[in-house]
């Protein structure tokens, strides 16, 4: 077996302009052609109340800092009603978001949360709910809507919620992404029960402060469609504040942020631990940037696209179509396409087709015509996708979708079985919120795939081309991560089966002990075995970082949702595992919920705090880090997992804190200049033009 470095590929420069005239102007018509959707974020009266509650004021804090984020949201509603309600707050989940604090204030009392098996809170709340006293109720129904019901909203007075929620980010290709979820996704099971027209705009301040903290230097961030309205400070190298303050806006469009790492980094390892005690086990997370010399397919490849064509795609079909011709145009003769399309039922659009410029301009003009309507059928397109492969070719399968698979077959481990049967490259792209995160997942799984969300109102271009870089080039195969030394256990995405050009790993455990470890990453590459390891220390103590502990709990529950998906783990097995799991880390699941209440009232219902006394632990331990530079936790810079030649690292803010990225090459900076402009001409364009555009950009003016 060969043990060696690789090194990163040679950098490429971002050509604004040129990318500007070639790839994202054409996309203005089709992006601009979307829908306003129901807002998010809204207090919704039980009941049929005379006027809606009025929001008078919205906040969001994100702090992103050592590979993750954190997201406080304060919001003050007030009831106009000569009545008491009781009402639902309705927020989109975001992808791996760990809700961890809830807090609301009504009238002179001030309630906190603590996480409870799901029926034990749920009667909690309606007992006291019942009794007259103030109280409230957070769950999170599935993959889609975090909720919170509250009682009583008094009336002619304010309610002021406030909640908090962790998520770890990870960098594709030298970008990161942060989206803070308001547009409802349109999706078909949710636009069919709960949405409704509310009152979404906020009356008062719309505010969003966000603080970037990279040990990794960052040579640009912003926030598409706000430039003009956002004050944005560079304290350092990788340090970013950015303000946004609008006046009478409305919640029904995300909000995205991006920041770009500087060219030329080096491949890498990062280890954020946190052990709060001798005694107690230590919990990590481990971040891997690759740098890897992935070549390009050279021999042509297969792609086939598999795209959602369903009515809720309404005003989203004209931006995907657009996507996936840009795509295309990207493609070598050498290279062959196909489109399969799917509503009710699916159906081959087109069979394999040459690559070459005529044939990609006609499959660009049929897609434009293509007219959404009927349900979700994702099961018949990626049978047809997975048809006729050719053994001799990479193969790779494209789906893009924003619905709940409605239609035909519609069992997780279906799909899972289905994908395992072939060995192709898989990469899943959800348009919206409230879209099928764990069916995705599985998919991913079964193919050591990649998927990834896109906002309704950005970035689906970019997010295709970045695939698309990713299917050009080679990929390590039959991949796995194993660790001596130190003992851990628990880990969580450790097995990815490939890794592909650009994409960071995010790996989750605990170890007991402290002292040396070793990690390896074991593959193959062009039938060769390669191994990249590095060796590093786990502290004995270390508490900079508690929220670690709810991360690794979360991505433990979601690899048990996944072997319950796909039939490994019995369902009560798993709902036992991630009751526990819930209780312990105070962590809002399918099967526990947070009850909110005063003190009194838990002194008198007898119920622990833990959450408490945790949110008191990560509340100090953010007050230090706000008050300290970045901190490194690059482990192998003394010894590298992989190594570039002449990495650019700003000696100022030294290396590490879970922001990686790699070098990029022309395609790769095509793709990134996507993510990160689309957006900003699209949202300038619907300002200025007339009719159903200028209706869309009112609703953020």
């Amino acid at each position: 077996m060969k043990t060696s470095p690789i090194p990163l590929p040679r950098s490429g420069g971002l050509r604004l302009r040129a990318l500007f005239r070639g790839l994202v102007a054409p996309l203005l018509a089709a992006v601009c052609a979307s829908s306003v959707l129901s807002a998010a974020g809204t207090l919704t009266p039980l009941g049929s109340p005379q006027q809606p509650v009025q929001i008078r004021s919205h906040e969001v804090n994100v702090t992103i800092n050592n590979g993750f984020a954190q997201t406080e949201v304060i919001q003050t509603f007030f009831n106009p009603n000569p009545a008491d309600l009781e009402a639902i707050y309705a927020f989109p989940v975001p992808k791996s978001a760990s809700l961890s604090a809830v807090t609301i204030m009504n009238g002179e009392k001030v309630l906190q949360g603590e996480v409870l098996p799901k029926a034990d809170a749920e009667r909690a709340y309606e007992e006291e709910k019942a009794s007259g006293n103030d109280a409230g109720l957070a769950t999170q129904e599935a993959f889609q809507t975090y909720r919170f019901k509250v009682s009583p909203v008094r009336a002619n007075a304010e309610v002021q919620l406030r909640f908090t929620y962790y998520q770890p980010l990870e960098i594709d290709t030298g970008v990161g992404r942060y989206v803070y979820p308001l547009e409802e996704g349109g999706t078909d099971e949710v636009a069919q029960s709960f949405w409704q027209p509310v009152q979404n705009q906020v009356q008062g301040q719309l505010r969003f402060n966000v603080e970037l903290k990279s040990a990794w230097p960052v040579d640009d961030v912003r926030v598409p469609g706000f430039e003009a309205a956002a004050v944005v400070n560079k304290l350092d190298a990788g340090h970013y504040r950015v303000e946004l303050d609008r006046a009478g806006a409305k919640l029904d469009r995300d909000f995205v942020f991006y920041y770009r790492l500087s060219d030329k980094l080096p491949g890498r390892v990062e280890v954020i631990p946190y052990r709060k005690n001798k005694d107690a086990p230590g919990t990590f997370m481990m971040v891997v940037t690759p740098g890897l010399d992935l070549k390009p397919i050279t021999g042509g490849a297969d792609y086939t696209y598999v795209l959602d064509v369903s009515g809720s795609m309404q005003g989203k079909i004209g931006t995907l179509a657009r996507g996936v011709g840009q795509a295309l145009g990207h493609m070598q003769p050498t290279d062959r396409f196909r489109i399969v399309t799917f509503n009710n039922s699916a159906r081959l659009e087109q069979d394999w087709t040459a690559a070459t410029a005529d044939n990609v301009r006609a499959a660009a003009d049929r897609l434009a015509r293509l007219t959404p309507n009927g349900g979700t059928n994702i099961y018949e397109g990626l049978q047809i996708a997975l048809r006729d492969l050719d053994a001799d070719r990479a193969s790779s399968v494209v789906l893009v979708t924003d619905g709940v698979t409605n239609q035909g077959v519609v069992e997780p481990r279906a799909f899972h079985a289905l994908l395992q049967q072939h060995d192709v490259r898989f990469f899943g792209f959800l348009m919206g919120n409230n879209a099928n995160w764990p069916l995705l997942r599985v998919m991913a799984d079964a193919t050591g795939g990649f998927y990834a969300g896109v906002s309704n109102d950005d970035d689906i271009v970019g997010q295709i081309l970045l695939a698309k870089s990713k299917i050009a080039h080679e990929s390590l195969h039959d991949a796995s991560f194993k660790f001596s030394g130190a003992r851990i256990t628990d880990t969580t995405g450790d097995v990815p089966q490939k890794i592909y050009r650009g994409q960071q790993l995010v790996i989750f455990g605990r170890y007991e002990g402290a002292g040396p470890a070793t990690v390896k990453l074991q593959a193959r590459l062009t039938g060769e075995d390669k191994t990249y390891a590095t060796s590093f220390d786990f502290p004995e103590v270390d508490t900079d970082n508690p929220e670690i502990e709810r991360l690794w709990a979360l991505a433990q529950i979601e690899q048990i949702e996944t072997k319950e998906a796909i039939g490994q783990t019995p369902a009560t097995e798993a709902r036992d595992a991630i009751t526990r799991l819930g209780v312990d880390y105070q962590l809002v699941t399918d099967h526990t919920a947070m009850i909110v209440l005063d003190d009194a009232s838990f002194a008198r219902r007898g119920i622990d705090r833990r959450n408490q006394a945790r949110v008191a632990t990560e509340l100090a331990a953010q007050s230090v880090r706000a008050s300290q530079p970045v901190k490194s936790y690059q482990v192998d810079a003394a010894q590298p997992a992989f190594t570039a030649p002449a990495p650019h690292v700003s000696h100022g803010s030294g290396g590490g804190g879970g922001n990686g990225g790699g070098a990029l090459d022309r395609d790769d900076a095509l793709a990134i200049g996507a993510l990160a402009l689309l957006a900003l001409v699209a949202a300038y364009n619907r300002r200025h033009l007339a009719g159903a555009r200028r209706e869309r950009s009112s609703a953020v003016s």
